[in-house]
């Protein structure tokens, strides 16, 4: 054997080893890593709070989240921190207190703005659209920790009791509004058949900032994707371009909050969906409605009035109003019933609550959705309560 082969032999030899390190290795300690990692996650957690200070919101006292943005927690959230200040009444529930069919502008919060005195405390509109209980307790409960030692008006609406799709006690699979909101593994909610990924991911998505922030700027600058996928995506035409394919994403990170359009085609006197459900006012409806002892939504507003009072706040149940000029005579005595075992189970737990009177058939545009003179009229009711205004102008919590 050469001298040759010897050495190549252990240069050989060598490299199957360890490498010995370099004079430009940079090596990390098991110790050093953790503090790496330590210091990466509390500078993700501090970018939501550092965001705020660059991106304007000052919303005012009758601001709603627009409906393109009815998904972004994270912004309802900041909308309370920045309502707090100013002890408002936060007015929470689902579409009808947010205004289906009327502007920002002519909602109900927005006319009991109008009708209050100088020294009396401002309404904010805590509704997002397409809430129900299930999922109104959820967003409370995740977002809504801000809300305590306030006064607080919380909406009931009996239609989440007019069916067992309504209720989502139906076994069969549904495509619902704010599915990330309802229990994801207890109770079981028989309409909500999402995989094990998928109930994991929002259970975890609500107890980290971060994921909320990062699901906000999805909302509103990449059309509700992530940057990925908002690249990728086509313009919806035949044949498709892809106008985002050669841009940056954060380019169109302009820091500008979405809002509703000024004039919405949706809503507002001047839209075409702003009319009353019916000339004639006759209805037939039948609604199979639940039993109230087997209802999940019930439940879920049972379980939402006590996670308010455990708050220290103060609580006023509005029940309705319903549009009960829709139902043929023997469905409206079932709701009525229903109406009344509600009615029950709030004296039971010492909660004040009020049932404004049914409106005239021409102010609903659909089954609970009243219309511009119909949140005026609900408004002024509201004031002429001995209940409410005691309510109102009384120092408790």
């Amino acid at each position: 054997m050469t001298s040759t082969d010897i050495h190549v032999n252990s240069s050989h030899s060598r490299s199957e080893g360890s490498a010995a390190p370099r004079p430009h290795d940079f090596l990390l300690t098991s110790r050093q890593w953790f503090m790496v990692v330590a210091l990466m996650l509390v500078i993700l957690s501090s970018l939501p709070s550092v965001w705020k200070a660059i991106e304007p919101f000052d919303p005012e006292m009758d601001y709603r989240a627009p409906y393109t943005t009815s998904q972004d927690y994270w912004l309802f959230q900041r909308h309370l921190e920045t309502s707090i200040p100013e002890k408002p009444v936060f007015f929470v529930g689902d579409s009808v207190v947010w205004g289906e069919y009327v502007t920002a502008g002519s909602t109900w919060t927005a006319f009991l703005n109008q009708r209050r005195q100088e020294r009396d405390q401002g309404f904010v509109n805590l509704a997002l659209n397409g809430l129900y209980p299930l999922a109104l307790e959820g967003l409370m409960t995740q977002y809504g920790g801000l809300v305590e030692q306030s006064k607080v008006m919380l909406h009931f609406n009996l239609l989440w009791m007019s069916s067992p799709q309504a209720d989502l006690s139906e076994p069969k699979q549904q495509v619902f509004n704010h599915p990330t909101l309802i229990p994801q593994w207890w109770p079981s909610i028989p309409s909500y058949h999402a995989s094990f990924e998928m109930r994991l991911s929002s259970s975890i998505g609500h107890q980290w900032p971060w994921l909320a922030w990062v699901r906000h700027l999805n909302i509103q600058y990449w059309d509700q994707k992530d940057p990925y996928a908002w690249t990728l995506a086509d313009d919806g035409q035949y044949p498709p371009s892809y106008p985002h394919t050669y841009h940056f994403p954060w380019e169109v990170v302009d820091r500008k909050l979405q809002e509703a359009p000024a004039a919405d085609p949706d809503r507002g006197m001047q839209s075409s969906r702003h009319k009353a459900w019916s000339q004639d006012g006759k209805g037939t409806q039948r609604y199979p409605w639940m039993d109230l002892a087997q209802s999940l939504q019930w439940q879920a507003f049972q379980r939402l009035c006590r996670l308010i009072r455990a708050r220290k706040n103060d609580l006023l149940v509005i029940i309705g109003p319903f549009n009960k000029h829709l139902l043929a005579p023997e469905n409206r005595e079932s709701l009525e019933q229903l109406e009344r075992k509600a009615c029950d189970w709030f004296e039971s737990e010492g909660i004040p609550f009020h049932a404004p009177p049914t409106l005239e058939s021409r102010l609903y545009g659909d089954a609970s959705h009243p219309l511009t003179e119909g949140y005026a009229v609900l408004a002024d009711n509201l004031w002429k309560t001995p209940l409410f205004k005691n309510w109102v102008k009384s120092s408790k919590p």
